[in-house]
């Protein structure tokens, strides 16, 4: 299994939305690394939920439920998406701060490419912050 890091604005999509559909399709990738990042995800990887510029913290874990395929709002036909489903909350949510502030996370993605969407998390980095958020 691979762990990844996708991030929304609350705004645009949130968590509480993601319940409350019980799936969704993320579209509207318009970058190339991060679309690249997806092209590797395997249906049953997990990804943490970040809520970007609003809040700036990871909230939830998703499941991929369904592998990379074209996505249907680029006219362009270049960019993709994955399906994810919610798997659970993170009870006590992670901030970017608390992330930035924890040695052994010095080399995520996240801290060193904080704009990037889509990225992959290390199994260290997972279960550290699993740890972090109280995630059993």
């Amino acid at each position: 299994m691979q762990y990844w890091l996708m991030k929304s604005e609350p705004t645009a999509y949130s968590w509480q939305q993601l319940n409350k559909d019980g799936k969704t399709g993320w579209t509207g990738v318009r970058n190339f690394q991060a679309s690249a990042n997806m092209k590797k995800m395997k249906k049953g990887d997990r990804a943490f939920f970040y809520h970007s510029n609003e809040g700036l913290e990871i909230v939830g874990i998703m499941e991929i439920a369904k592998e990379y395929h074209l996505d249907p709002t680029d006219k362009t036909e270049k960019f993709g998406m994955v399906e994810v489903k919610p798997v659970a909350a993170v009870p006590t949510p992670v901030s970017m701060k608390e992330i930035k502030a924890t040695p052994a996370l010095k080399d995520m993605v996240l801290v060193k490419n904080s704009r990037l969407s889509v990225q992959p998390v290390t199994a260290a980095e997972w279960k550290q912050v699993c740890k972090m958020g109280g995630v059993k």
